[in-house]
Order: structure tokens, then sequence, then C-alpha cells
């Protein structure tokens, strides 16, 4: 998340989205559901479990790391269609787009950074830490019909709703699959955002 998008729910150029920058037409084949209602590339568990999916499909057919997370970045049909076109097998040996060709690179710095702040100059007092967000969950099986309406009866606002719940993209759920949804309640603490 770090290396994708500095830890921001931001839709890229290319149109990839949420923390995990997912294009759609990954996200649909790692079943991750989108709609103009629901988008789970913005529900920041399903939206690991695929990345963790990826990866290591990635590194099945690739057999090393370095690709398997170069793809992640570009995609596994540019590294395959740059496999042929370079004839290696090696990122450090391809010639990449900028982006690409510093991805590897930027996502091992942040997590050596962010493993040993200290010994990189960051001094992050404890108070000045952000606490866990404290919630509970609630299973959705029917329609919801205003997002507001059942923030209101779980004793919280819309927008904590969907400040705990970035999938939920409007504000209705028209649930006509009876699927089961996982909806987040922000406990005393956090339900306005303190």
């Amino acid at each position: 998340c770090v290396a994708e998008c500095y830890l921001q729910n931001v839709i890229s150029a290319a149109r990839a989205v949420a923390y995990l920058q997912f294009l759609e037409v990954t996200a649909t084949e790692f079943r991750l559901a989108i709609s103009k209602e629901v988008d789970e590339r913005y529900h920041i568990e399903k939206a690991t479990v695929a990345a963790c999916k990826y990866f290591k499909r990635a590194y099945a057919k690739y057999g090393n790391r370095t690709l398997a997370a170069a793809s992640y970045n570009v995609g596994m049909g540019h590294i395959d269609g740059q496999i042929k076109r370079q004839k290696t097998y090696s990122y450090y040996d391809m010639s990449l787009n900028t982006e690409t060709a510093r991805y590897v690179y930027r996502a091992v710095a942040f997590k050596e950074i962010m493993s040993k702040p200290q010994l990189y100059g960051f001094k992050i007092a404890k108070e000045d830490l952000y606490k866990p967000l404290e919630y509970d969950e609630v299973e959705v099986k029917t329609n919801i019909a205003s997002i507001a309406d059942f923030a209101e009866k779980h004793g919280t606002s819309y927008k904590m709703i969907k400040v705990f719940n970035p999938w939920l993209r409007d504000g209705l759920l028209t649930n006509s699959a009876k699927k089961t949804y996982t909806i987040k309640i922000p406990k005393e603490g956090f339900r306005e955002g303190k």
C-alpha cells in the first residue's frame, strides 16, 4: 500500500483504485465485487486477500519475487511481453518504464524504513501514533434503503459509516443477490471521528 499509493485511497491515471491499486479487470479476476453501490477494491481486508493471491500466482508463474512485484505494478501480460521481447527472466536486467523499474526498489526501501524507523531518523512518539480503529461488525443480508438511516439506527453518522466502510460507494445498498455484507460500526470513541 505504501509503494502503490502512499497509504491513500486514490484512483491512478490508469484507473487503478484504492490502497492496493487494482484495475477493474484484475479485481474481478480475483473476485472483488464492483458495482455502482459496492466496490470491494476499497475493502481493505478483501483487497489485501486478493493482492496476496495475485502475488502467490505471480510468484508461481515467474519463480521470483522481483518479477512478481514488478508484475503487480504493470501487469503479468506486460511482464510476459517483456520477457519474450528482452529474453530475460531477471527484473534487474530488464528495461522497463521508469515507474516499474523503480517499483521494487521503492517497495524494499519503504519496508526497510517502516521496519526500523529510528535507524533512518524517524522518531515518532507513541502519543503521535493513530489509535487502532475500534468497531463492531453488523451482518446485513437485506437491502439498506438509506445508509444515513442505517447509521442513525446504529448510533453513528453517514460520514463515519463511509470512513469505516469505504467500499460502500452509494447512499444505499440494493442487495438483490441477497449476499451477506459485513459493515463496520464505529465504537463509541470513534463515532464522530474523535
